[in-house]
């Protein structure tokens, strides 16, 4: 069985995008024998805590990442629009990367207008790569596109710059989703850009990886995967000018990306080296919550029945009032038991205030 990892995972926090439940990620990874996985959910690390706790139950290396949308190029003139923002992936390497990649997910929602794609700028990549591994996105990625946009110069640019940024953490990123069943190993675009990118990672002695870009678990789900998204991009499946995946973005085995990248060994070797890179997960903690009041239990039952007298005193009762009462204590009873009362103090203030 050959030594890979998927170092580019959507999970179902890929809100309408990934199709792959966390909780069954570690029974792929042991199918497969695969002994670290990735998750790169788009913009968010909504599962990070989760898939590091699933998969490190079952023995299986938890690597923390996210498909970030990065904002490469400004407009050359203020009657200009700048280039739509374009995906890379950043993997955390340590505990600073992954609070840096933490600084960068925020930042993409707080420092973004509110008519623009969520997205992070060069600036702030720059600003928090400590720690960071970073893949270029390969034919999504901003090289990529620039590259299809007859470009090559403007993309070997960035990736310089890049360069820069992660000088010993930058992978050039390499995927192939062609049609398998005929032959073909690449798409169009990734056959049109794939040549630049690896001169450009030979001449400049960077590494290559291989990823699969993977969105749900089997080939079955193209096409309910394919309907998902045209429910997301409010598109219908019999449109061709929307955005379309192929049945290859599934989970494939080692020896499947190892047939597909037969004449790149390199690339798949990297994926087991950035494993090997990558060694930090996030752990469950206690609840860090400011303690609202000396006693919160009795704080708690003391708002809950002013509160019910309160709305009782303008509310017909429709039954005795020890019903109610009755009732208070239990849902009190329930909230202390599971030791919840400083966190519903904490919330009603905010609902009281807002």
């Amino acid at each position: 069985m050959t030594q890979f990892v998927h170092l580019r995972t959507h999970t179902a926090y890929s809100v309408l995008e990934g199709a792959i439940s966390v909780k069954k990620l570690p029974g792929m990874c042991e199918e497969n024998g695969f002994p670290a996985l990735a998750i790169t959910d788009t913009n968010n690390l909504f599962g990070a805590l989760e898939f590091s706790e699933t998969l490190k139950k079952e023995g299986i290396q938890p690597i923390i990442g996210c498909q970030l949308s990065l904002r490469y190029a400004e407009a050359a003139t203020i009657m200009e629009r700048a280039p739509d923002p374009a995906e890379i992936v950043l993997l955390a390497q340590s505990e600073a990367g992954y609070m840096n990649l933490m600084r960068l997910v925020s930042a993409a929602y707080m420092e973004t207008g509110s008519n623009e794609v969520v997205h992070v700028s060069m600036a702030g990549l720059r600003g928090a790569s400590d720690g960071i591994i970073c893949l270029t996105g390969g034919t999504g990625g901003p090289a990529g596109r620039m590259i299809l946009q007859g470009k090559p110069d403007n993309a070997r640019a960035h990736l310089n710059e890049l360069s820069e940024i992660f000088p010993n953490s930058l992978y050039v990123e390499i995927q192939r989703h062609g049609d398998a069943q005929n032959g073909q190993r690449r798409t169009p675009d990734q056959e049109a850009t794939e040549a630049v990118l690896i001169d450009w990672a030979y001449d400049n002695d960077k590494p290559i990886v291989a990823t699969n870009n993977v969105h749900f678990p089997d080939r079955s789900m193209y096409r309910a995967h394919d309907a998902m998204l045209c429910i997301a991009d409010g598109r219908y499946v019999t449109e061709d000018d929307r955005r379309k995946l192929t049945p290859e973005h599934y989970f494939k085995s080692g020896d499947e990306m190892a047939a597909l990248f037969d004449d790149l060994p390199e690339a798949i070797e990297a994926t087991v080296e950035i494993a090997q890179r990558c060694a930090y997960r996030p752990l469950t903690r206690k609840e860090i919550l400011p303690k609202f009041a000396d006693d919160e239990v009795e704080e708690l039952r003391r708002q809950a029945r002013d509160g019910l007298d309160a709305r009782l005193a303008v509310q017909p009762m429709a039954a005795e009032r020890k019903v109610y009462d009755d009732r208070l204590d239990f849902e009190l009873g329930v909230i202390e038991g599971m030791g919840f009362p400083g966190y519903f103090l904490i919330v009603a203030d905010f609902i009281k205030w807002a």
